[in-house]
């Protein structure tokens, strides 16, 4: 799998440790493994991404096992779905937990190599460092360093993106794999921030290019005890800036529980 430029788009070439393109745009590999191709001129911030506390309390929290029923359902569906694919591709991959998970599963049926693209660095220097079998780079996912028609197998999980983009890069046929929050997810959460407390959307989502041909919640109670764990889960959700340090405190001394509900959808590129 070739990469191209970020900057002029031409197809990048690897020597020894560098990538280059016929423009002389260069992109070195770091010593973890992965390669930046995310130019200073298209950051929008000194270090875009999730912080590096955020990111070491997904970490953390994923390696427990805690949506690894999730995570087994997504696998699941990629071996039903898209059991021919070759290339693959995870959009938003973050540390890898899933990506790691996703390439072991898809490798027991036969040739299977997979891509990771997120925007934080912090992310994927823990990523490439520890699943060195994935090629993993810093990008946008509004503008993806790869070629047209790169991938039989996408997936998405939380992670922003256009439309178009997908398109492109995805094989006619191809499968996309998408996770977001249901109804109920995490509302236990809700309920201790706001008066009136509101579920997520239950709509049946729509991508431009794509056939939706699956779609499905998958739920269960999440239930902590670990004072670690539980902080692990506040920092890395959306509502840990809601709560006060107090707040953190008195929810890290007691049990806790709270819905997790992820809709799962399956789309089949036109």
């Amino acid at each position: 799998m070739n990469y191209r430029c970020p900057i002029c788009s031409q197809t990048l070439q690897l020597i020894q440790q560098t990538w280059c393109c016929d423009n002389n745009h260069r992109f070195d590999c770091a010593k973890e493994g992965y390669v930046n191709l995310l130019p200073v001129q298209k950051k929008r911030s000194k270090d875009p991404g999730d912080s590096k506390e955020m990111m070491f309390a997904r970490r953390e929290f994923l390696n427990q096992g805690y949506y690894q029923f999730m995570s087994d359902r997504v696998n699941q569906l990629a071996l039903e779905f898209a059991p021919d694919a070759i290339h693959g591709l995870d959009i938003g991959c973050g540390e890898g937990y899933y990506s790691h998970r996703l390439q072991r599963v898809m490798q027991t049926r036969g040739e299977f190599s997979l891509n990771g693209v997120d925007i934080s660095k912090s992310a994927l220097k823990y990523a490439a460092k520890r699943y060195k079998e994935i090629d993993f780079c810093v990008a946008s996912s509004f503008e993806m360093p790869f070629e047209d028609n790169s991938f039989d197998f996408m997936l998405r999980i939380y992670a922003p993106s256009q439309d178009a983009e997908l398109h492109r890069v995805v094989k006619s046929g191809g499968i996309l794999i998408t996770v977001s929050a249901g109804p109920q997810h995490h509302f236990a959460l809700k309920q201790r921030i706001y008066e009136q407390p509101r579920s997520h959307p239950d709509i049946v989502s729509q991508i431009e290019g794509f056939e939706l041909i699956h779609g499905e919640r998958v739920q269960q109670l999440l239930q902590l005890e670990d004072p670690t764990d539980i902080a692990n889960f506040l920092v890395m959700t959306p509502y840990n800036w809601k709560f006060t340090a107090e707040q953190k405190q008195a929810m890290t001394t007691a049990k806790f529980s709270c819905e997790l509900d992820f809709k799962i959808e399956v789309f089949r590129a036109s």
